[in-house]
């Protein structure tokens, strides 16, 4: 299993407080066996813990023009037409995808195209499964057009614990289906705005996995 780049200062800053914490409770205050266990223990799995929100791993696909997979690891928490009021200014189909600490966080691009429109909103913290976080909370909006013209949105959305948002295209990039557009750091959220109308055949609920779920045909 891989690491992501975006842990790898955090990790390492992690180890020496958590390294450091562990001297001190050894060697300085010279408390009790039991209580060293009990500290290394919570240390250690702390440590697996992050370690384990910035696993990577590999996902190759090969794209297909007529299938949109999904973005990013997690659960279906909403599905719905709503009003886009930022880029398209018309009925759009909502595709929200819900990842808690212990998904992956690393984001993909769900069709292959040119990126139209980026743009990063400040905003609250609200939880990511909040209806209204998709328009309140601090989020990156991307727009793909796709090569027979047609385009779709993709919303980073931070969560309640997430704090930043990392996104790597720039307008005008020509990214590909299923690459990594970007990675939300501890607990967030992802949505998709499609043409009104699409079809999707998952349920409310669904765990769905980033380059290997097919959330809708087009």
């Amino acid at each position: 299993m891989r690491i992501h780049k975006e842990g790898y200062k955090i990790l390492f800053w992690i180890l020496m407080i958590l390294v450091s914490l562990n001297l001190l409770v050894f060697l300085v205050l010279s408390v009790s066996v039991i209580v060293n266990r009990v500290v290394l223990a919570l240390s250690a799995g702390s440590y697996i813990l992050v370690l384990r929100f910035f696993r990577s791993p590999v996902r190759k696909l090969i794209p297909v023009n007529e299938q949109v997979y999904a973005p990013a690891d997690g659960k279906l928490v909403a599905l719905e037409e709503v009003d886009e009021t930022e880029y398209f200014n018309e009925k759009r189909l909502q595709v929200s995808i819900f990842m808690s600490p212990l998904n992956v966080h690393s984001n993909r691009y769900p069709v292959s195209g040119k990126v139209k429109y980026i743009k990063h909103h400040p905003g609250s913290f609200l939880v990511a499964w909040h209806p209204k976080s998709s328009q309140l909370n601090e989020r990156t909006t991307v727009v793909i057009e796709m090569e027979d013209g047609r385009e779709i949105m993709v919303r980073q959305i931070a969560g309640a614990v997430a704090r930043r948002i990392v996104t790597y295209p720039h307008e005008g990039d020509v990214i590909r289906q299923g690459d990594e557009l970007g990675f939300i750091k501890f607990g967030s959220r992802v949505d998709l705005l499609l043409p009104a109308g699409t079809e999707v055949n998952i349920p409310l609920g669904s765990r769905i996995r980033a380059n290997r779920t097919i959330v809708a045909g087009l």
